[in-house]
């Protein structure tokens, strides 16, 4: 089964409403690696934020399945941007994860953001069975790149499992 996955990053220090909280990622790691046994998933397609795409991908790399990371554009731009920005050590396991990782970067351009990011969460629902958000439930309006994911897979006729990152 492969498994295509898009949710919120670390909340910044000062969110309010909070939306997933440092201190939850143990548990949402936890979560994940439980959904991705019991549906016996075979591969990953996310890309590597901070938060829900990192917790996934690295409890995907401990089950042994294969990685497929989708960047909007050159791995350094991504990292500075949407993994070392919040707070965490995460830049070190997005360096693990993109090297365990087939990395198609897209070649968009970063002053593009939302435009951007929507065309790469289109390019990871490409080859999904299965699709999953992880995510606080509450949208964040019209440029809530999860809930964009979620109408996605919807429309195309995915499955759509939710984790809760609160």
């Amino acid at each position: 089964m492969i498994v295509a996955l898009a949710g919120r990053r670390i909340d910044a220090p000062d969110a309010d409403p909070p939306r997933f909280p440092l201190d939850r990622a143990p548990a949402v790691r936890a979560a994940l690696l439980a959904l991705f046994r019991e549906r016996r998933a075979t591969m990953l397609v996310s890309s590597a934020a901070c938060g829900a795409d990192l917790l996934a991908l690295d409890a995907a790399r401990e089950l042994g399945m294969r990685l497929r990371v989708i960047l909007p554009f050159d791995r350094a731009t991504f990292r500075e941007q949407s993994v070392t920005d919040r707070p965490g050590d995460w830049g070190p396991l997005y360096d693990e994860v993109c090297d365990a990782a087939e990395v198609i970067e897209l070649g968009l351009d970063p002053e593009n953001g939302q435009q951007a990011y929507e065309a790469t969460t289109l390019r990871i629902l490409d080859e999904a069975a299965l699709a999953v958000a992880v995510s606080d439930g509450a949208s964040r309006g019209a440029e809530d790149l999860t809930e964009y994911f979620v109408r996605q897979a919807q429309q195309r006729g995915l499955e759509v499992t939710r984790i809760s990152t609160i």
